[in-house]
C-alpha cells in the first residue's frame, strides 16, 4: 500500500466488516459515491493487500476439531522458518512476535491425531525450530473481524 486510506476507504472497510456481502450499491449509499467509484476502491484495496474480504466459518461445522495456538522458539533467523511454517496448510495464522516466543501459528486439524502429526512431523522437523508449546482451545467464546479502522 502506497498511502493509508482515507475516511471513505475506512467507512468501506467498517461496512464490510460488518456485512462482507454488502453490495456495491448499497456502499455507494452510505459514503456518498458513485457504485463504479466503491466499486474501484474496493478493487484496489483488496488487491493492494488493505483488504480481503472473505467467509468466517465455524471450524466445527466444517469437520475440524482441534484447534490450537503454537508458540515456537527458534534458533536463527526467523525468516526463513516462518515462510516453512507459512507453506504448511494447517497453520492458518502466523506472526513474528517478541516474549516468551519467536513465533505464534495457528493451527487446524481434524482431530488431535493430526495435531500430533503436524507438531512432531512437520512444524518441529523444520530447521532451526528449538521448542514448540501448543495451547489447545477448547472453546471459542469470542472472535471479531470488525474492529473497525480507528
Amino acid at each position: 500500500m502506497d498511502q493509508p486510506i482515507d475516511d471513505v476507504g475506512r467507512r468501506i472497510v467498517e461496512l464490510l466488516q460488518a456485512d462482507g456481502r454488502m453490495s456495491y450499491a448499497a456502499l455507494s449509499q452510505q459514503v456518498g459515491l458513485s457504485e463504479a467509484a466503491v466499486r474501484q476502491r474496493v478493487n484496489k484495496m483488496t488487491a493492494d493487500g488493505t483488504m480481503q474480504v472473505v467467509a468466517v466459518t465455524d471450524p466445527l461445522q466444517l469437520g475440524f476439531r482441534r484447534q490450537a495456538m503454537v508458540g515456537i522458539t527458534v534458533q536463527g533467523p526467523l525468516e526463513p522458518v516462518a515462510e516453512a511454517l507459512a507453506a504448511i496448510d494447517e497453520v492458518t495464522y502466523l506472526v513474528l512476535v517478541a516474549g516468551g516466543f519467536d513465533l505464534l501459528c495457528e493451527v487446524l486439524t481434524a482431530d488431535d491425531e493430526g495435531l500430533l502429526d503436524l507438531l512432531s512431523s512437520r512444524i518441529r522437523a523444520v530447521p532451526g525450530v528449538t521448542a514448540t508449546q501448543t495451547l489447545t482451545y477448547l472453546r471459542l467464546v469470542k472472535q471479531t473481524y470488525a474492529w473497525g479502522t480507528r
